[in-house]
């Protein structure tokens, strides 16, 4: 009897877990990678979706097959419109080219309940595009410090420590 009972309360707990109870709107879609080769991973790379009228925004990460799903964001007072929101790409682990109509699309409501799609496809490049001027630099400085060779006998740090540090002295 008690074995029947494990077995009832197992399978409740299977059925259960297969449920969605999520009852949010969702986005779904796909991104693309114009110059990538056949086996891409767009894993890491993120996507938003921004409503008007909205302060909150709907963030979620492309799978390693491009596909993504974002819930679309709510204040929890209305329903949301979604002819007012507009899907992007944020960016990936890796520098990301795209063109602005590229990288922004609509959102429309898609035949099943509480689903949406993007009316055009989401894009992008992994290097500079030709014929076209990339601002996309490196601003970062060398992080290379500079060791001034002092003996060992003077016991001293390396003046890597506090060469930067200029002191103030004479403020009592």
């Amino acid at each position: 009897m008690a074995f029947a009972q494990v077995i009832a309360a197992f399978l409740l707990a299977l059925a259960l877990a297969r449920i969605d109870p999520c009852t949010c709107e969702a986005v779904k879609g796909k991104i693309s990678c114009l110059d990538c080769t056949r086996d891409y991973d767009f894993s890491g790379i993120k996507l938003s979706v921004k409503c008007d009228n909205i302060r909150k925004l709907g963030v979620a990460a492309a799978e390693d097959d491009g596909s993504f799903k974002v819930d679309l964001p709510s204040d929890g007072t209305s329903s949301v419109s979604p002819v007012n929101c507009l899907a992007t790409i944020l960016g990936g682990p890796t520098q990301l080219y795209a063109y602005r109509k590229r990288m922004v699309s609509q959102v429309d409501k898609e035949q099943e309940l509480n689903s949406f799609t993007i009316s055009t496809p989401l894009s992008f490049f992994t290097s500079c595009p030709l014929n076209t001027k990339c601002k996309a630099t490196n601003d970062v400085g060398s992080s290379k410090t500079v060791d001034l060779p002092l003996p060992r006998e003077w016991g001293l740090a390396p003046t890597s420590y506090y060469t930067p540090f200029i002191p103030i002295i004479g403020i009592p």
